[in-house]
């Protein structure tokens, strides 16, 4: 099965197991974009890739009404429950598309992401990281809210196990669990350090980790 097949299949009950698959659910999102949002001018347009339902935008909403959104997934269900989120929101636009291979074509000088990037290829992430760079402008953004292995195999293995450990003792259920093994088979994970370096090879000039609970990071750069 495909991924974009995988997460149609848990379109609607995503949102509500989120909170339990991520043990920083609070500061991983809202605190972290609040923390960004007060220390940048407000953004025109905000471009969310693989944006699922939309959760991680209506952050950037409560934060930036003004702003115009564009979220991007290759999920058309998964879309469909984020057009339900923004129903009635004329701010808020939606494509369907394989940002592997294309992003939007209009002007953007804010890229979000979450929870999404992790599933490509090594050399998909840094191809990428630099078509995004190419299409901010100078002063613009990427947020990359996503979960990273420890860069050595032992440590790595200590982080997922204390993930495993806690999900199975969070409320989810047999069957949430075995459909997010059945996921995480398309995780490609990359170190935060790795990623850091291939932003800065894609031109980005200032790359920082503004946040990190374990296995999940968020990294901010600046053009």
């Amino acid at each position: 099965m495909k991924i974009d097949e995988q997460f149609n299949l848990v379109a609607r009950e995503y949102d509500e197991n989120r909170r339990l698959f991520i043990p920083c659910f609070d500061e991983f999102y809202q605190g972290t974009t609040d923390f960004i949002v007060k220390s940048i001018d407000s953004p025109r347009r905000v471009i969310d890739l693989g944006a699922g339902t939309g959760l991680l935008t209506s952050f950037w909403y409560a934060k930036c009404p003004g702003s115009n959104y564009v979220l991007v997934d290759v999920a058309e269900q998964m879309l469909e429950m984020a057009k339900e989120r923004f129903r009635g929101v004329p701010n808020v636009t939606f494509e369907a598309l394989d940002y592997r291979t294309s992003l939007p074509d209009t002007e953007f000088d804010a890229v979000i992401s979450a929870l999404s990037i992790h599933h490509l290829e090594h050399q998909e992430k840094r191809e990428l990281f630099r078509r995004i760079y190419g299409k901010l402008p100078p002063g613009g953004i990427f947020v990359n809210y996503d979960q990273f292995c420890a860069g050595t195999e032992a440590m790595s293995a200590m982080l997922d196990r204390y993930w495993v450990d806690g999900l199975e003792h969070s409320g989810l259920s047999e069957q949430d669990i075995a459909k997010w093994q059945q996921r995480k088979a398309f995780d490609r994970e990359c170190s935060v350090s790795d990623e850091i370096a291939w932003l800065r090879q894609a031109g980005f000039g200032d790359v920082q980790c503004v946040y990190t609970h374990q296995k999940f990071s968020v990294i901010l750069a600046i053009k």
